[in-house]
C-alpha cells in the first residue's frame, strides 16, 4: 500500500548489484580492471546454487532387493492390535531354562550381552520379535527397553512382523542369479506355487516368503533358507515338491501325520558342496600322521643301546 504522492515502487525483482550492496562505500568495481576480485564476488551466486543441491532429498536403500514390509518402514515401531505393549509375554519354563544357560555364558556385570540369543529365543517362542517380546528381555537383562529396540531394528533376522509357519528366504544376489537354473526362475516358481509375491504370507499363515541378501551358500546356488534349515542346487520342480511335502506335513492328520519332510542339503544328490563332477585336484594319497610319526612314549618304549 503506497501513502502520499510519489512515483509508484517498480515490480520489478530487485537484481544484485555485488558493487554497491556488498561494499556501499566502495565505487563500482571494473571486473575486468580487478578478474581476482570479480571472481570473488560472482562466486556468490554459485554459492547459492550449491546449497540447493544439498537440500534434503528422500532416502532410499539402494541394495535392498526385500520387501518394504520387512526393511526401513519398520524402523520405528507402531502399536497395532497383535503387537502393542499391552499384549502379555512371559518365557516358557523350558525357555527360562535355556534362558539361564544363555546367561551363564557372561560374566553378571555383562550380562547384557546375552541381548541377541535372548531376542532369538523369544522369537522362536512367540513367532516373531513383537514390542512385548523386547520389553520382556530388556526387564531380564535390567537394559533400558531403548537399546534393546535398537538391536532388534538393526538386524534383519529379528522378524518383527508376524510370518508363517515356513519362513522362506531365496537368495538373489549375483551367485544365485548365475548357478544352476537361476534364482529368478525359483522365484518364478515359488510365486506360482503359493500364489504370492515375495514380502507376503499365504491365506493359511503356513508360509510367508521374501527374497534376502548372500545366505554363504553360493557354492550351491541357487538356494533357499526355510525356517532353519536350507535348501540348495535346486530347480523349479524341485522347490515345488519341498513346498508341497511341507505343506502336506503341516496339514497332515491321522495316518497322514508321518509324512515326511525333504532332508535339508543340496537337492542334487552331491554330498555338502563337492564338485558335481566329482574329484578334480587332491587325487594323491591323503597324507596319514598315523604312519607318519611316532607314537606318545615310544621312545621309551624303545630299547636302550
Amino acid at each position: 500500500m503506497r501513502i502520499g504522492p510519489g512515483p509508484a515502487p517498480s515490480k520489478t525483482p530487485r537484481q544484485l548489484d555485488f558493487s554497491s550492496n556488498l561494499q556501499p562505500h566502495l565505487p563500482p568495481i571494473d571486473p575486468h580492471s580487478s578478474p581476482a576480485m570479480a571472481s570473488k564476488l560472482f562466486s556468490v551466486p554459485r554459492v547459492g546454487r550449491q546449497l540447493v543441491h544439498q537440500l534434503p532429498k528422500p532416502q532410499y536403500r539402494a541394495f535392498s532387493a526385500g520387501s518394504q514390509r520387512f526393511s526401513d518402514s519398520l524402523s520405528v515401531h507402531r502399536n497395532k492390535p497383535y503387537n502393542n505393549p499391552t499384549i502379555p509375554f512371559k518365557f516358557s519354563e523350558q525357555n527360562l531354562t535355556l534362558a539361564d544357560e544363555i546367561l551363564k555364558r557372561y560374566p553378571p556385570q555383562y550380562k547384557k550381552a546375552a541381548v541377541m540369543p535372548l531376542l532369538d529365543l523369544g522369537q522362536r517362542q512367540h513367532g516373531f520379535t513383537s514390542i512385548s517380546v523386547m520389553n520382556e528381555v530388556a526387564r531380564m537383562l535390567e537394559m533400558p527397553p531403548m537399546r534393546v529396540y535398537e538391536v532388534a531394528t538393526f538386524y534383519t533376522m529379528y522378524n518383527r512382523e508376524p510370518v508363517g509357519k515356513y519362513f522362506v528366504q531365496i537368495c538373489t544376489t549375483t551367485p544365485c542369479q548365475l548357478g544352476g537354473c537361476g534364482s529368478t526362475a525359483i522365484v518364478k516358481a515359488i510365486t506360482e506355487h503359493l500364489g504370492i509375491t515375495p514380502g507376503h504370507t499365504t491365506e493359511d499363515g503356513l508360509f510367508t516368503y521374501i527374497e534376502v541378501e548372500c545366505l554363504g551358500a553360493c557354492v550351491n546356488a541357487p538356494m533357499v533358507q526355510i525356517n532353519d534349515d536350507y535348501y540348495e542346487d535346486l530347480t523349479p520342480e524341485s522347490i515345488k515338491s519341498i513346498l508341497t511335502a511341507l505343506k502336506d506335513a503341516a496339514t497332515a492328520t491321522g495316518a497322514g501325520a508321518d509324512t515326511k519332510i525333504p532332508a535339508p542339503g543340496p537337492a542334487s544328490g552331491r554330498d555338502t558342496c563337492e564338485n558335481s563332477a566329482g574329484l578334480t585336484n587332491l587325487t594323491e594319497v591323503v597324507w596319514n600322521p598315523e604312519t607318519m610319526m611316532r607314537k606318545d612314549n615310544a621312545l621309551d618304549a624303545a630299547p636302550k643301546q
